[in-house]
């Protein structure tokens, strides 16, 4: 675990000064987990308790809508993943995380993040620098679905999926730019 703990750990250090009392926390209250194509990471039937880093693998953040999913975003290697409303507020939400591909995650349990904010102040800063480029992704993906042809929305979605696009099955690409599969098939194609 050592050589995947140093992983997480070099996350830290992108945003933060990584004390000894730090990582000796991290390492008590982190647990390492697994998971397989098509599992679960999160069920919208239930109150999201836990944020997953991911050391290697795939998921799909996604909701239904008559029946249909519908993907809002993709997370890999050196991201959390977890329902943020759910986890923040501690109610259900519409939400569910499964993994395309066998995942192994860092597991951190609401309770022990509250208390490496509560003993550890750069968890703060960590918090704040990290989430801004979760943030401004987040506003570039709603401009893109607001003001842009598919065309473009596909463009941007290579752009942002650079590393992983080719890992995402196509129905759920279409399923994210908010077009159809046969619209998805004409773009790749160039036509």
């Amino acid at each position: 675990m050592d050589s995947e703990f140093d992983s997480i750990l070099n996350h830290f250090s992108q945003y933060i000064k990584v004390s000894d009392a730090f990582k000796k926390e991290l390492l008590e209250r982190i647990s390492y987990k697994t998971f397989e194509k098509g599992d679960l990471l999160q069920d919208a039937d239930k109150i999201c308790t836990e944020s997953h880093f991911i050391l290697n693998g795939l998921t799909r953040t996604y909701y239904l809508k008559d029946g249909m999913e519908i993907s809002e975003y993709f997370s890999c290697e050196n991201e959390w993943i977890n329902s943020p409303k759910s986890f923040i507020e501690r109610t259900k939400d519409i939400y569910y995380i499964d993994c395309l591909e066998k995942t192994h995650t860092f597991c951190l349990k609401i309770n022990d993040l509250g208390y490496l904010f509560d003993h550890f102040p750069e968890m703060e800063r960590y918090a704040r620098l990290s989430m801004g480029s979760v943030f401004g992704h987040l506003m570039e993906r709603i401009t893109s679905q607001r003001f842009t042809t598919a065309k473009e929305k596909y463009e941007h979605f290579l752009t942002t999926y650079k590393g992983v696009y080719h890992r995402i099955p196509l129905g759920m690409v279409a399923s994210y730019l908010g077009i159809t599969q046969s619209t998805l098939s004409r773009l790749r194609a160039g036509k």
